[in-house]
């Protein structure tokens, strides 16, 4: 119910984590990171949100919140002049319906925000049903000028021959393969 009462009441807010271009060192987007202002405890990260929002559902509302959100600063920056900083939302696997790319397009519309500035992060989980009718999806999503990654490759049954099928604009290896790097010869 708290969760709902966020919603509802403003509770949600975006931070953007930006990603730079190793040449250069310049920014070239950054990922919106959905946080919960409680009005009693404070700053409320995703990790102790985001499993409810996905169990009950809530995951669908959070997720237009956080399209809107985005696609609305965007505008604002888009219309400032800035150049392009494709912003990624992630995308539940309960959200990747049929129904999303209209979903997609009337966002875009609305902000009057050119689509390269969107980005979609999916994870493995949300391609491993009904593949056929994701690779639609996604068809459907690349036609309108928007960007999909794969999000956190390697956590799930994903091969890279299987990858071949979808596509993709990127791929987001998850951090535990690359976290030890440095301290361990099997990471590196």
């Amino acid at each position: 119910s708290g969760l709902r009462h966020a919603l509802g009441h403003g509770e949600l807010l975006l931070h953007y984590q930006p990603k730079f271009a190793i040449e250069g060192v310049r920014i070239i987007g950054a990922e919106a990171l959905v946080r919960w202002q409680h009005p009693e405890r404070g700053l409320i990260p995703p990790a102790d949100f985001i499993p409810l929002a996905e169990t009950t559902g809530l995951i669908v509302q959070v997720g237009e919140w956080v399209l809107e959100a985005a696609c609305a600063q965007a505008a604002i920056w888009q219309s400032a002049g800035l150049p392009v900083l494709r912003i990624a939302i992630n995308v539940s696997a309960r959200e990747f319906t049929p129904a999303l790319p209209a979903r997609l397009a009337a966002t875009l519309a609305r902000y009057k925000l050119a689509p390269d500035w969107l980005e979609l992060e999916i994870t493995e989980s949300a391609l491993m049903h009904d593949i056929e009718r994701v690779i639609g999806i996604m068809d459907s999503i690349n036609a309108l000028g928007v960007t999909l990654s794969l999000d956190d490759f390697g956590t799930g049954y994903s091969s890279l021959s299987y990858l071949k099928r979808f596509p993709i604009q990127s791929l987001k290896i998850d951090r535990s393969f690359v976290r030890d790097i440095l301290d361990d010869q099997n990471d590196a």
